[in-house]
Order: structure tokens, then C-alpha cells, then sequence
């Protein structure tokens, strides 16, 4: 005879450990982590700080300073690094903690008996001593010993090597946790996959008393990748440093030949550099990408791999579950079929359930969990408490003897009981009305019957499910459902609400250029309805799964542009439909929850599992995690996603702007001769502007107004394409001619080196902060996006001009910038020269504003 569990008693069995007890032990062992899976400290930080080239060369500017015997202005050049070093310091924390933050989201989750209740908590908040509850796909969370079990399977190849799954037996068992590897014993182990059956296990061992941890083992941390824009960036930085190095020798050999002051020469050379540098890529890129993926997780997407953060921004198809993304996932039994005739239950004007139909309710009840988590299985327990409470059809008294789970082959399940009285084993089914008709062995015109009736039920948009009883004799049980004599008793209809979002989440999609593609595996009448509701179009082409595995790969490809609505298809036609959209060219955005889906969301550009009844194996799979299973939350992580990738790209045409005029003013005074303009001084002042401009300001800029209303970015297209390029050089080429002009004007009317270096400096200022407003938006001018609420720019602003103010007009910093005080007239002039060099922008983003408005009209 086959093992004998009952599962659902069981949980009832062990109350677990109080939340106070568990508290105290979480204090006492820590974490349920391996101690290799740590954040960086603030002195690896700090160290990582110390060697950036920018530190450096300050280093370096600051010993020539000291050898010329200008202690102040080495003084001054240390301070600034500081300064540097703290806003730098604030940056790498900021990302490391949302890094944090996503670890622990992204922690295996776990099943837990807690003050007799089950818990969802995060793995590394387990401890020895809870009792563990594992289903089919979770990831394990700590070493265990089984307390009973039902067709539990375990994948041990992380610890054995071997890839053959291993039976577990919640047989008694010597004191201890034995080796992995081998059928039928009673351990389990942290790091390993169920992959057939559930169990209910007591912890023995976390963290670092693991097996895992014993070998030294590190758990999956939520790190980020290197991207397709990080290589491009990467590629960037080298061509920029290897340029500026280029220059920076050239003009050490010039300034040494021509002026004989070789040191002096070193000093320009180390100034051209830092004006050459291209420091600021990666930084942003760091930090974008990680406060990026932190902003989505707070609209309850998790990140797990950092490319999804700016894949999002070209998906031009999400493929979508229906159940539980675009409605509630909250199932009340609406309508039943039972002895030739229907009941719809909400509009019943009888408080009681007609006899005829309570057979149908008891099995259905027979068939699903005592305590369910599904939420089909809760309906129908809410159905069987509502109206056959004091009835004879409840048996709180019977004994689960054995279940039959789903497979592949068969969409059913079949549990098998016995009554304290003895005699034969009842067994109740439910499943896919096609599978208990098999189970049935219903002749082909009662199947064309129930198939008629079943599609009357899906039209209305109901999940249909059929039930069936069978009875057998004490006796050896066979091997598969399919051998007992099952009795066809009727079809359950549940409803499930819409969720109220979804209809304005699909047309935000629409005119984001975003097919949306609903894949579920209801009848098509019901997948019908359900895109009626959500104004999915076109909501009457269906493809089912029998049609898809009918059709040719070529015949799938020319369809799949037409039919957005696919029903009756099972995880294993995921992948095919996947494969054929990027066959189409199509950037895929692919949901699942179950381990067979998880080819799938590999397959697809973006995986999104579900985080609410995902099993840990997708989310494993998946670049996101759906924390409340909610579509809208993708709708809004794909808006969020867009809004990163313009931003990055501000940051980077700003970045590249404000480079050119700054490394032209520090190259052409030296070629032509002319006093130096910049210092080293000068490029830290102007960092102090530019590293929070671009990792700041840029980072918590908001969406354009169009986000949602133009179509997805090619993702071909590099981040510097040769439109942003262009503009981005002539911003900078714009500033560069009024600073010569500024400082040619100002040098050769007498009003001296200092003079001329001040107003020169304190327009390059003004300029800088004119770029930093006019990158804001593309689209919109500064004027208008000074509307778009934006507080780290006014603390840039702010400081910058205090720190300018003290600068210009306090003795001890003009003598260390070699400035001259500036008079009223000058600082508008300034004003005036800086502002005009960004204007021809504005006008452009004015007459293309016009242009736009005037064909709408």
C-alpha cells in the first residue's frame, strides 16, 4: 500500500514557534545568511574612494603645489577632496543601501508555522526550531528534518551533483541530520529544490551550520550586472581617457618647450586631465541603475537583475496571466451545473443550496485542502460553510489517506479519504472538466454534452472546474487516478473579478505603443470575456493551445501579430509563443508563476514572475519579481523604467556638454599661448557642481509628459546616438565660444589676468548651471519643466552660488583662485554671457513645442 500522509491534519498538529520565541532566536543566531553575502563597508567604500583616478591627480596636484611652495593652495586642494571624497562617500551609501534593500526582497521566501498560523517571511529570517511548510517549486531555506510529507521530491544536485531528483520519507530516523543524496530519508537541506509533492519539516540548522554552508557555498545576492549600456559607457570612458591622456602630454611637451617651466607644464597637463576625465559615467550609471531598481521595488516590482531596470524601456510586448494579474485572484463560486440543471448563486432568492446540487458541493469540498491557500479551493470552502454547516455532506472527521496530485498529462486531482466508520475509501476529484471526463470514461456524446455545458459556464467569463467520486475497496491503492471507477457529478463556475486598474493600465499601454498579449489556461469564452472587460483588442481572435500545437513554427509566426488573446494553454506553450514573438522582432515581457514557466521568463527579454504565488524556481528564473501579482504595478514599472533611461541619457548629454568648454579653456590657452584660465582648483569647484548635477539632480528628475505616449526605444540604438551626440557638442561648443569671447574681450581691455580669469570662471559657472537647467527636459522648455517639482536641484543651485559668492568677495579664497573682485555690472554680464550661450536650445525646443501643438490641431 502507498504511504499514508494526511497533509492537511498535519498543519494543525504543530503550532511552531511563538513570534516573540522566534524573535529572540532571529537576536541570538542571526540571519539565515552565509557570511559571505555582506554589504561593502563604509571603509571599503572609502578605499575604492582612495583609488579612483580624480583623487589621484588631486594627489598629485597637491605634491606639485607643495614642491612651487604654495602651501595654501595645497591646502585648499586637500580640502576640496574631502568635500569630494563625502559627496562621493553619500552617493556610494545611498546605492548600497538600496542594493540592501533589494537583497532582502529578493531572499528565498519562506513558508512558516508560527503561533499556529501560517507566515510568508523572507528565508533569512528563519531560525532553528521553525516549522517549515515546502511545496512543489519552493526553494528550501534551511536545513530540516521532516515531520510528514506527501510525493516530496527533492532536487539535491546543488550539494551531490546529481541531477536525478531523490524521494524524502518522513520515516522516524536516527538523532541528527544525515548526508544529501539517497531516496527516502527524512532530511532536507538548505539551497535545494522541491520539485514534486509538499512536506512539513522542523529546522535544524541555518546560515553557516548548513550543509551549504558547510561547503562554503555562496547564496544568490541581488548584484548589478554589467548592461548593454554599461559596456557602452565602459567603451566611452576608455576612448575619453585615452584622449584626454593624449592631450594631457601634449600639453606638458608645449607648456615645457614653450614656457620653460616644466613643473608648471605637469600642473597644466594634470589640469587638462581632470577636465578631461570622464569620472562621471560609470558613477551615474551605478547609481542610476540601483536607485532605479530600488524606485520600482517601491511600486512592488523587484528587481533581480539590473539590465531589466533599462530593458523595460523598449518592451513592445507584455504577455500576461490572467488570473491574479488581470483580476483579483479573489474567487467566489458563482454558478453550478449538477443533474441537467444550472444555479447561479448570486441571484438566488433562496437562502438554501437545492438539494441537488449539495453531492457537487461536498466533493468539490473532499477534493481541495482543509486549510487552502488556492483561492478556487477557499470559494469552495466558503460555499460548503455557507450553506452545509449543518448538514451531513461536512466530514471534519474523515482521514486523508492518500492524494493524487496534477500532472502534466492529467489536469486533476484526486484525494482519497476514510470515514472512522470503516468500509470503503471514498475518493473525490476536481480538475479541468476535460480531464475528469477522462477520468470518467465518458462516451463521445456525453463528452460533446458536459463540453456544451462547460462552454456556456466559460462565456460568462467563469473558471470552470468538473468533479467527479469514485469509491473503493480497503486494498492496495493503484498507482494512478485514472485506474478507479470515477462518476461524473457536475461542474463548479467561479468568478473572478477584474481587478479595477487593469482597464486604464491596458489603454496606458496602448498608447505607449505596448501590446499587451493575455495568456491563460481558461476556456476561451472566458478569455473572451475577460478581454471585453479590460478593452483588450481584438477580443474575439482566440488561439487555443490544441491549435497551437496544430500549427507549423512559420504559420505560429505569421498568427501571432494578430491574436492577442491565447486560451487552454499550458506553461510548456509559453516558451513557443515566446520564441515566436522574438522570432517577429518584438522586445518580450513574459509572466509566470510555476516551475514550468520558468523556460519561458528565460527565454523572454524580461521574465516577471509572481511574488505572491510564484514559486521560488520562477522568481529564480525571472529578471523581475511581482510582488502583488498586480498588472498595473508592471504598467508602472515600465514607465519608471522609461523615465530611467531618459535620465540617464540627460545625465550623460550633460556630462558630455559641460566637458567641452572645460577642457577647452584648460587645452587652448596653452596652444596659443594665453595665461591658464583653469586650475585644479578650478575643476574641483566645478565637480562639486557636476557629480550631484548628474547623479543628483538628473536621477530625480520626473518623466517626460510624452513617457507614456511614444513608442518603445529601439534597443539597438546607443545610449549616445548621433542625435544626442551632436546636440550634446554643440551645447558645449555654444559655451566654449562665449567663454573665449568672454575672457579674449575681457584680458584684452586691461582688466588683467585675475579680472579676466573671474569673469571668464564665473560665466563658465553660470553656463553650468544654464546646461543643467535646459537638460532637465528635452522637450520642454526651462521655463516650463520649472513646474516638474525637483528639490535636489535647488539645493544645487543654492550651494553653487553660496559657494561662488564666497569665492568672489572673500579675500582669503580670490587670493587662492587668483581672482579679482567683480563689480555689480560684471556679475550681469556674466549672467547675460552664460545664459545666451544655451538660448539657441531653448529656441529650439520653443519652435519644435509649436510644431507639435500645431499638428494635433
Amino acid at each position: 500500500m502507498m504511504q499514508s500522509v494526511n497533509s492537511d491534519l498535519d498543519l494543525l498538529k504543530f503550532p511552531g514557534l511563538s513570534e516573540t520565541e522566534a524573535a529572540q532566536r532571529l537576536k541570538r543566531e542571526g540571519y539565515n545568511e552565509l557570511s559571505s553575502s555582506r554589504g561593502h563597508t563604509i571603509w571599503n567604500i572609502a578605499f575604492d574612494v582612495v583609488r579612483e583616478p580624480m583623487f589621484l591627480l588631486l594627489v598629485a596636484c597637491g605634491v606639485i603645489y607643495l614642491f612651487l611652495g604654495d602651501v595654501h593652495e595645497a591646502l585648499m586642494l586637500l580640502g576640496f577632496v574631502l568635500v569630494v571624497m563625502g559627496i562621493t562617500l553619500y552617493q556610494e551609501r545611498k546605492t548600497e543601501r538600496a542594493l540592501e534593500a533589494l537583497r532582502d526582497l529578493s531572499s528565498p521566501r519562506a513558508l512558516v508555522i508560527r503561533d499556529g498560523r501560517e507566515r510568508r517571511i523572507a528565508g533569512r529570517e528563519v531560525v532553528q526550531g521553525d516549522i517549515l511548510v515546502v511545496k512543489e517549486g519552493d526553494r528550501i531555506p534551511a536545513d530540516g528534518v521532516l515531520l510528514s510529507c506527501l510525493s516530496l521530491s527533492v532536487d539535491e544536485s546543488l550539494l551531490t551533483g546529481e541531477s536525478a531528483p531523490v524521494r524524502k520519507s518522513a520515516a522516524p530516523c536516527a538523532d541528527g541530520m544525515g548526508r544529501p543524496g539517497g531516496d527516502d530519508l527524512p532530511f532536507i537541506y538548505s539551497g535545494t529544490l522541491a520539485v514534486q509533492g509538499q512536506c512539513i519539516a522542523e529546522v535544524l540548522a541555518t546560515g553557516s551550520n548548513t550543509e551549504l554552508g558547510k561547503i562554503g557555498k555562496a547564496l544568490q545576492d541581488v548584484t548589478p550586472e554589467e548592461s548593454l549600456l554599461q559596456k557602452e559607457t565602459g567603451r566611452l570612458v576608455r576612448h575619453l581617457t585615452l584622449l584626454g591622456l593624449s592631450l594631457c602630454a601634449v600639453v606638458v611637451v608645449v607648456y615645457g618647450l614653450t614656457r620653460g617651466s616644466w613643473l608648471h607644464g605637469f600642473l597644466a597637463g594634470i589640469t587638462l586631465a581632470m577636465a578631461t576625465l570622464p569620472e562621471e559615467f560609470p558613477v551615474v550609471l551605478t547609481v542610476f541603475l540601483a536607485l532605479g531598481a530600488w524606485r520600482i521595488s517601491q511600486k512592488r516590482v523587484l528587481t533581480r537583475r539590473m539590465p531589466a531596470v533599462e530593458a523595460l524601456g523598449s518592451a513592445t510586448v507584455l504577455c500576461v496571466d490572467k488570473t491574479g494579474t488581470l483580476t483579483e485572484n479573489r474567487m467566489t463560486v458563482h454558478k453550478m451545473f449538477a443533474q441537467g440543471r444550472y444555479y447561479t448563486l448570486e441571484n438566488a432568492s433562496s437562502p438554501g443550496l437545492p438539494e441537488s446540487f449539495h453531492e457537487l458541493t461536498e466533493f468539490s469540498i473532499l477534493a481541495s485542502q482543509i486549510d487552502p491557500f488556492d483561492p478556487m479551493e477557499k470559494a469552495i470552502k466558503q460555499l460548503g460553510e455557507r450553506y452545509l454547516a449543518e448538514t451531513e455532506h461536512l466530514h471534519f472527521d474523515w482521514t486523508l489517506v492518500h492524494e493524487y496530485p496534477l500532472s502534466q498529462k492529467l489536469l486533476s486531482l484526486s484525494r482519497v479519504w476514510k470515514s472512522p466508520d470503516g468500509g470503503n475509501y471514498i475518493i473525490a476529484a476536481k480538475g479541468s472538466p476535460e480531464a475528469i471526463a477522462d477520468l470518467c470514461h465518458l462516451d463521445r456524446e456525453a463528452a460533446a454534452e458536459l463540453d456544451r455545458h462547460v462552454r456556456s459556464l466559460a462565456d460568462d467569463g467563469l473558471r470552470v472546474l468538473g468533479v467527479a467520486k469514485a469509491a473503493f475497496e480497503p486494498s492496495a491503492l493503484p498507482a494512478e487516478q485514472h485506474d478507479f471507477l470515477f462518476e461524473f457529478l457536475g461542474l463548479v463556475g467561479l468568478a473572478d473579478p477584474v481587478r479595477a486598474s487593469v482597464p486604464d493600465s491596458i489603454r496606458e499601454c496602448r498608447s505607449a505603443g505596448v501590446r499587451v498579449v493575455m495568456i491563460t489556461g481558461d476556456y476561451p469564452g472566458t478569455a473572451r470575456n475577460i478581454a471585453r472587460q479590460i478593452g483588450l483588442a481584438p477580443s474575439d481572435d482566440c488561439l487555443t493551445g490544441a491549435e497551437l500545437d496544430a500549427m507549423s513554427d512559420e504559420e505560429l509566426r505569421q498568427r501571432i501579430s494578430e491574436v492577442n488573446i491565447y486560451a487552454r494553454v499550458v506553461p510548456e506553450q509559453k516558451l513557443r509563443l515566446v520564441e515566436a514573438l522574438k522570432a517577429k522582432g518584438e522586445i518580450v515581457a513574459m509572466t509566470g508563476d510555476g516551475v514550468n514557466d520558468a523556460p519561458a521568463l528565460k527565454s523572454a527579454h524580461i521574465g516577471i514572475a509572481m511574488g505572491g504565488r510564484g514559486t521560488d524556481v520562477a522568481r529564480e528564473a525571472a529578471s523581475l519579481v511581482l510582488l502583488d501579482d498586480d498588472f498595473s504595478s508592471i504598467v508602472q514599472a515600465l514607465r519608471l523604467g522609461r523615465r530611467i533611461f531618459d535620465n540617464i541619457r540627460k545625465a550623460i548629454a550633460y556630462i558630455v556638454a559641460i566637458h567641452v568648454p572645460i577642457a577647452g579653456i584648460s587645452l587652448i590657452p596653452v596652444l596659443c599661448k594665453w595665461p591658464l584660465i583653469l586650475m585644479p582648483v578650478h575643476i574641483l569647484f566645478l565637480e562639486l557642481i557636476i557629480d550631484p548635477a548628474c547623479s543628483i539632480v538628473f536621477e530625480n528628475e520626473r518623466e517626460e509628459t510624452d513617457v507614456m505616449t511614444r513608442p518603445p526605444r529601439n534597443p539597438a540604438e546607443p545610449l549616445l546616438n548621433t542625435r544626442t551626440l551632436a546636440i550634446s557638442l554643440l551645447q558645449g561648443m555654444s559655451v566654449l565660444v562665449i567663454l573665449l569671447l568672454v575672457f579674449l574681450l575681457s584680458f584684452n581691455e586691461g582688466h588683467g589676468e585675475r579680472d579676466a580669469r573671474a569673469l571668464t570662471f564665473t560665466t563658465l559657472i553660470v553656463a553650468n548651471l544654464c546646461l543643467i537647467l535646459t537638460n532637465r527636459s528635452w522637450s520642454r522648455t526651462i521655463l516650463a519643466s520649472l513646474k516638474s517639482p525637483n528639490p535636489a536641484l535647488w539645493w544645487v543651485i543654492g550651494g553653487t552660488l553660496l559657494f561662488l559668492g564666497l569665492v568672489l568677495y572673500l579675500p582669503l579664497l580670490l587670493h587662492l583662485f587668483k581672482f579679482d573682485r567683480l563689480h555689480p555690472f560684471d556679475l550681469w554680464l556674466c549672467l547675460a554671457a552664460g545664459t545666451f550661450s544655451i538660448l539657441w536650445f531653448e529656441g529650439l525646443k520653443f519652435f519644435q513645442g509649436l510644431r507639435k501643438s500645431s499638428s494635433k490641431r
